[in-house]
């Protein structure tokens, strides 16, 4: 009895083997025949795109005039406010003069006391009573008299501190009561003209020789007339509605930070910009005919860039490339690709090398469509 229920058992676990190998062979042949997963591949295209390459900046007014004081004193009255708009001779400030006004009195009586004293001698030189000589010294001494008198009177012009120019009244340091002198390091104020604004800004070595390489012109002069206009990125994010033109730069490398300093200038017809804005210039560089792939048909791996080529054999292959820049979703591409190559351009990430797909045709245009493929001046 026990034999016979053995032999049932074996019967019964080669049958279990036989329908599970059968089972396993179906769902392979299955899986065989079902067709590699569906990627869509575009053949890349060369295009013109423009990018923009950014740099902080410093903002400046055209004219900027340090207010200071003439002579020392205790400011009196402030006539203006900060931010203030003010004329050319226009009064900013007014220093105590009384010990001023005392010296130049005391300086008068002496001009007085001198003209009296040659108003005595001169009819007596007519007389021949004293020599030429002591006349000539009263002369001289009435001489010295007036110009010490004309430099008090000055000092106490100067004790009303006007405007040197048209412009807007910056930071006042220093209010009614303070003692200011010559030999402040701190100006009274500074005005200035901000009807145009400079923007200061630097780039690096290698970005300065790209910079100069791609712009027309036989000289330094003549590529900075050729720089395309400037955009600026104002703090807040905004673009200022004004564009700007590079001006000067000093075409040398600043041997302590490794850059080279640019200029450039804005009209500010509504006074938005003043002294001591930020923000960033924003600089167009076209890249003609170059090739390109959308960012999102690629992967990085330990910093080297890669996409997919697919094969004539549904088979796609990795291929490193090297990006000259990136435009918005694109990179532009230097090598490792060619016009014409076909790429999966989406689900790069679950491909491996020698995978076969079935490959689903999309326009390259189709791909790229939300990068600005041509600047607007």
């Amino acid at each position: 009895m026990i034999k016979i229920n053995q032999y049932v058992m074996l019967v019964l676990s080669l049958s279990i083997l036989l329908i599970s190998s059968c089972a396993d062979k179906q769902q392979n042949k299955q899986a065989a025949q079902r067709p590699p997963a569906t990627f869509p591949v575009s053949h890349v295209q060369n295009k013109t795109v423009t990018g923009f390459e950014t740099y902080p900046t410093n903002i400046e007014g055209v004219i900027n005039s340090d207010v200071r004081a003439k002579v020392s004193g205790y400011i009196q009255k402030v006539f203006v406010d900060e931010g203030q708009k003010v004329r050319k001779g226009q009064t900013l400030f007014k220093l105590e003069t009384q010990s001023l006004s005392q010296d130049a009195g005391a300086a008068k009586a002496r001009v007085n006391v001198a003209q009296v004293e040659i108003d005595k001698l001169v009819p007596l030189v007519e007389k021949g009573i004293i020599s030429n000589v002591q006349l000539e010294t009263a002369k001289a001494n009435l001489a010295q008299a007036k110009a010490n008198y004309n430099s008090v009177a000055a000092n106490i012009g100067y004790a009303t501190v006007k405007s040197p120019i048209d412009g807007y009244v910056g930071a006042i340091p220093f209010r009614e009561g303070s003692l200011v002198s010559p030999s402040d390091e701190t100006p009274l104020t500074t005005v200035s003209d901000i009807k145009q604004v400079y923007a200061f800004f630097t780039m690096n070595e290698a970005k300065y020789l790209d910079f100069i390489q791609n712009t027309k012109g036989k000289n330094l002069e003549e590529k900075i007339n050729n720089f395309p206009r400037v955009d600026l990125i104002l703090a807040n994010g905004k673009t200022y509605p004004q564009k700007g033109k590079i001006e000067t730069s000093t075409g040398q490398i600043n041997q302590n930070t490794g850059t080279v300093s640019f200029r450039a200038v804005f009209d500010n017809p509504n006074q938005l910009l003043t002294n001591g804005n930020s923000g960033k210039i924003q600089i167009p560089v076209t890249y003609e005919n170059m090739l390109v792939v959308p960012q999102g048909a690629t992967y990085e791996q330990q910093g080297k860039i890669i996409i997919f080529k697919l094969g004539e054999d549904n088979k796609v292959s990795s291929s490193i490339i090297n990006v000259k820049a990136s435009v918005d979703n694109l990179y532009i591409v230097e090598s490792g690709l060619k016009a014409g190559d076909k790429i999966v351009v989406e689900g790069v990430g679950k491909l491996r090398n020698d995978t076969a797909i079935t490959p689903q045709e999309v326009a390259f245009d189709s791909i790229i469509q939300p990068i600005k493929v041509l600047f607007k001046n």
